[in-house]
């Protein structure tokens, strides 16, 4: 089984650790690259912020694995 990891900007995540959730803060296009090439391969889901996501671009949010789901607005 996989872990769960979350990027984006650190008021819109850092609640997510209460759920065991791995947090990355990243605020900002080049950190959250910076955060995405580094996450552990054991890894299965990914959330996202929506700025996050625009900053990662299609790409990486259409691939397979991870699988990765964008934070509401």
């Amino acid at each position: 089984m996989g872990t769960v990891a979350a990027i984006g900007e650190r008021t819109r995540v850092a609640a997510l650790a209460l759920a065991g959730v791995t947090v990355v803060p990243a605020e900002g296009p080049e950190h959250v690259r910076e955060a995405w090439a580094a996450l552990p391969t054991d890894v299965t889901l990914v959330i996202v912020t929506p700025a996050a996501a625009d900053a990662l671009g299609p790409e990486a949010l259409d691939g397979v694995r991870p699988l990765t789901a964008v934070m509401p607005v």
